[in-house]
């Protein structure tokens, strides 16, 4: 789904620090949104956390870094990480390349599903109307300004 000329795929869960998560099971891999990523601009570095990790629902966990921004990420789902991706150590552009796939950041086991029902979905009007907010906000951001 298209949102304020943004990506935000309808399979995925939302917060409103621009993270997505994708569920498979009782495992929710994490990453930033195509918003959050163009919001950050090329992404320079990434701090990585460690594998088993205990992790809580909107609490950070790592950072990232773009430039002159450095941006806390807090977890989508409370947790324990179970994998990493490594590779952004190495490449932490993979984010603004490929946000929804080679860019993911970790892997949380969800220790409270019911957690799921504090995020939004791509569907969602909330969620619409809070992009669209988010996008006029930033909109100089965006458009390449400071």
């Amino acid at each position: 789904m298209q949102i304020a000329g943004f990506d935000f795929p309808d399979d995925l869960y939302y917060d409103s620090k621009h993270s997505w998560g994708r569920v498979e099971g009782n495992i929710v891999t994490q990453g930033l949104t195509d918003f959050g990523q163009k919001l950050a601009k090329e992404i320079v570095y990434v701090e990585i956390p460690p594998v088993g990790k205990a992790v809580t629902q909107g609490q950070t966990f790592m950072s990232i870094e773009s430039g002159k921004w450095v941006g806390r990420i807090p977890a989508i789902v409370s947790g324990k990480i179970v994998a990493v991706n490594e590779e952004l150590e190495w490449e932490p552009a993979l984010i603004n390349k490929s946000p929804f796939d080679q860019g993911w950041l970790v892997k949380i086991e969800m220790s409270n599903p019911a957690e799921l029902a504090n995020l939004m979905r791509a569907d969602s009007p909330e969620f619409k109307a809070f992009i669209e907010a988010e996008a006029e906000k930033y909109k100089a951001v965006l458009k390449g300004g400071k």
